[in-house]
């Protein structure tokens, strides 16, 4: 069933027959399965969390604040190859000296046990011989320790410098996350630090093992050796040992530090928005400096805007420029100063303030550009200006004495 309607002068037709609703239901429902099956258009840049891939160099802020929270290029293996290397040389160097002390030890810890000094024994005795001793072993250690600690800051600053920051110390609750702790321990720098700790321990072991075997003739005549002769030829094989397994740390420090450097690099990569952040904090934000030098702008035709009032003439381009001057006779006989200048709108509302405040608007297109480009807001006018102002101050000044 089709019924007309007219409206305004237009014929409307409506299918009111229920075939015709059960038509349009169809349709509808076509319409609906099509657009389910079709796919729908995402933005994936919705998805995206303003990261990025990190494929910067670290800027120097970047690497300030890695190095404020101790995340350094530092290769552990260089201090122990250093300390090995020194701790060794020293003890051969001193071993005529250590060996004279330990057999001082020895001597003095005999006397002190002979069964007549047993029946006589007291706690301060006691107590004497432990402090005694234990003085001797630290002056027989001091040297080696010494070594060590001055060779090992000078391994430290020979790689990061100096810095003194107390941020690693600091207590981090995040550590304490189990989830963090348990994808640490399995997580692929874990599994790089287990295999260089195997390799390690197989060079380790095969500068020993060859080491030894040459030396395997020699070590069952110990034995038969005195103990000044058997100490001494032990006291060789372990400074032969560990001078050797410096020796093998030297060229370890050397591949991790490398490998430690490059992943330090790593690590420490910013992507392009990181840079583009860091770069707007260090300049300011543009859009926040634009902002601003909007309001400021404002700020400033909004006095000058005020005191474009108190101008004697307007001069005009006519549309385009307008110029205010003022002009104080009573003063000390200055030049004209510059209240208020524009360009299109701002020209219009200062020809609309002169309109308003009866002040005489003057049509010098030259006058108007050159002033506008030469003066700045509350400066004179130049010299090479003073004639044409002049001519047009006078002017002006004729008129208000006609109209007084």
């Amino acid at each position: 069933m089709m019924k007309i309607i007219r409206k305004n002068g237009t014929v409307l037709m409506l299918n009111t027959s229920v075939s015709g609703f059960e038509t349009h239901t169809e349709s509808k429902n076509v319409y609906n399965r099509r657009n389910a099956a079709m796919p729908l258009p995402l933005d994936l840049q919705f998805f995206n969390d303003g990261g990025g891939e990190k494929t910067e160099k670290a800027t120097p802020k970047k690497r300030e604040k890695s190095r404020d929270e101790g995340q350094v290029a530092k290769s552990q293996e260089a201090s122990t190859a250093a300390a090995l290397l020194t701790g060794f040389f020293t003890l051969s160097l001193f071993a005529g000296s250590i060996l004279y002390g330990i057999l001082r030890l020895f001597t003095h810890h005999e006397d002190f046990f002979t069964p007549n000094m047993i029946d006589t024994f007291n706690n301060v005795d006691v107590a004497r011989h432990v402090a005694w001793t234990l003085g001797q072993i630290i002056i027989l250690s001091l040297p080696m320790f010494i070594v060590s600690i001055v060779v090992g800051v000078l391994i430290n600053l020979l790689q990061v410098g100096w810095h003194v920051t107390a941020k690693p110390m600091k207590p981090k609750f995040s550590k304490l996350n189990p989830l963090k702790g348990f994808k640490r321990i399995f997580s692929l720098q874990s599994l790089v630090n287990f295999v260089k700790s195997i390799l390690k321990l197989l060079a380790v072991v095969g500068v020993v093992y060859i080491i030894l075997v040459a030396e395997l003739d020699s070590i069952p005549a110990i034995l038969n050796m005195s103990f000044i002769e058997a100490t001494s030829l032990i006291g060789d094989l372990v400074i032969t040992l560990g001078l050797s397994i410096g020796a093998l740390y030297i060229f370890i420090a050397l591949f991790d530090y490398a490998y430690t450097k490059w992943k330090h690099e790593k690590d420490i990569r910013m992507s392009k928005h990181e840079v583009k952040e860091e770069w707007k904090q260090a300049e300011g934000n543009p859009q926040v400096k634009g902002k601003i030098k909007q309001k400021m702008r404002e700020v400033s035709m909004r006095r000058m805007m005020q005191n474009v009032p108190q101008a004697d003439v307007i001069i005009t381009n006519p549309t385009h420029y307008a110029v205010a001057l003022k002009y104080d006779m009573m003063g000390m006989g200055g030049a004209p100063v510059l209240v208020g200048k524009g360009v299109d709108f701002m020209a219009k509302r200062i020809r609309e303030a002169g309109v308003e405040h009866n002040i005489p608007l003057v049509e010098n297109p030259p006058l108007a550009r050159a002033i506008y480009a030469d003066v700045e807001i509350d400066q004179e006018i130049p010299e090479e200006l003073y004639v044409a102002v002049a001519e047009i101050m006078a002017y002006v000044f004729k008129l208000r004495e006609k109209a007084s």
